[in-house]
């Protein structure tokens, strides 16, 4: 199956956006898929505000995107717009990243005011950087996410079969199988 890179832009320890984007990752894991996970906020901040391209870590980082064939890039929204920590990753990949890609945008905010962020924000970036299939993505309200104590996430009902739906058009899109359904009696 497909080599997928999951992506989380949240500069947050306890984000919602993380915490979805692993749920995620289990799905297209389900679905006969190789998932590897980055969470930006993890990489040295030195290399990324110090716009640090040889940076060991940011050479690892662009190879990640390189050896991907689909990438999944999840982020809050803060003031209209994906996170900043997101953008100073994009900046130090090479133009053309997503090249030959299948990219699955995802966004989480507090408020519908920013559900355009995807496709005004974040999508014509992904664009600029040759991504060659950017399917739908979606656009989860934080409230839609909870947290349980035992520390799993908490998909409100009908923001996770949306969330479905839209994985496994992402899935399909890299040539990968979906879960077979029991026949209902």
């Amino acid at each position: 199956m497909a080599a997928i890179l999951s992506v989380s832009g949240s500069p947050s320890a306890t984000s919602r956006t993380a915490r979805l984007v692993r749920h995620l990752d289990d799905r297209l894991r389900d679905q006969g898929h190789d998932v590897t996970s980055l969470e930006v906020r993890t990489l040295p901040p030195d290399a990324l505000l110090g716009a640090d391209f040889g940076h060991p870590a940011i050479v690892a980082a662009a190879a990640l995107f390189e050896q991907a064939d689909g990438v999944v890039i999840g982020t809050p929204v803060y003031k209209a717009a994906y996170s900043g920590l997101l953008k100073t990753l994009l900046d130090l990949l090479p133009q053309y990243a997503l090249t030959g890609k299948t990219v699955l945008p995802l966004a989480t905010g507090g408020s519908t005011a920013h559900v355009l962020a995807i496709d005004y924000a974040l999508r014509p970036v992904l664009s600029s950087m040759g991504a060659a299939h950017i399917v739908p993505g979606w656009f989860t309200l934080d409230k839609d996410l909870t947290v349980g104590e035992d520390g799993t996430l908490r998909v409100a009902p009908g923001t996770a079969g949306a969330l479905e739906e839209v994985t496994d058009r992402f899935s399909l899109a890299l040539g990968g199988r979906l879960p077979v359904l029991a026949a209902s009696a």
